[in-house]
């Protein structure tokens, strides 16, 4: 979970609190890396509204408890924003230890999605992106690149360029 600067210094409780009528909108693209920057590609699979109170104890309670999904995809993260459209977290979502599950592993246009659990853990990190296979050999052989990177003329700013 990753709580935006406006929000960072809250409790839990306080979180539960700010969330109630909060709009959830969980996403299949790339996640910023701070709740505080715009999502630049929109993946939008789901739409949900936080009921006012928005907790139940430890469980989310929603307006509507299941929504269409918008589009296709598998579920990356979610972002909380309030009803005047400021944002308070991003939380990861998906299988595993995530903060955000959903009733599916993924989301087809129409069908119906359903939280099924939904944390607030400001302590727990939001998962990395997997290392590349790439990534994996140039650090198991402590080389710099890889043979095939330096045959390329184009390549001389090779370091440069790539994307980290």
């Amino acid at each position: 979970m990753r709580v935006a600067q406006a929000f960072a210094d809250k409790s839990v409780d306080d979180l539960k609190a700010a969330l109630a009528g909060a709009t959830i909108r969980v996403y299949s693209c790339p996640q910023p890396d701070i709740p505080d920057k715009p999502i630049i590609r929109n993946g939008l699979l789901a739409e949900f509204v936080a009921a006012s109170p928005a907790f139940n104890g430890d469980e989310l309670i929603c307006v509507e408890e299941k929504v269409p999904a918008k589009n296709v995809g598998t579920p990356l993260f979610a972002r909380a924003t309030t009803p005047d459209g400021a944002t308070i977290a991003d939380f990861s979502a998906g299988p595993g230890n995530s903060d955000v599950k959903l009733a599916e592993v993924s989301c087809s246009a129409g069908a119906p999605v359903k939280i099924t659990k939904f944390q607030i853990r400001p302590d727990v990190p939001n998962g990395v992106q997997p290392i590349s296979p790439r990534d994996k050999m140039v650090e198991k052989f402590e080389i710099t690149q890889l043979s095939h990177e330096n045959t390329y003329t184009w390549n001389h700013d090779f370091a440069e360029r790539k994307t980290k």
